[in-house]
């Protein structure tokens, strides 16, 4: 789900993104340009433009469609993406 298509204001996106996260059906956010997922509160998202923001169901969904783990939010599951068992 890109965070551009949840409505034309920040106000609306905001407000449909909580309902989504409410239902269950957004628990990770991404960026699309560079091709990374993580937990909806890491800072690194949090910085990122909304046009690059897209948001999933879970991990699965997110390597599905070619994303690799966060190295700041995700560690153990980004160390497991790079091959070390201890992360960084």
């Amino acid at each position: 789900i890109r965070h551009t298509d949840l409505g034309s204001t920040h106000f609306a996106r905001s407000r449909q993104l909580s309902a989504l996260i409410r239902q269950g059906k957004v628990t990770l956010g991404g960026n699309a340009q560079l091709k990374i997922y993580g937990q909806l509160s890491c800072p690194s998202g949090k910085r990122m433009k909304p046009a690059n923001r897209v948001f999933f169901l879970d991990a699965t969904e997110a390597q599905q469609l070619g994303f690799r783990p966060c190295g700041h939010c995700m560690r153990e599951e980004y160390g497991r993406w790079k091959g070390n068992v201890d992360g960084y």
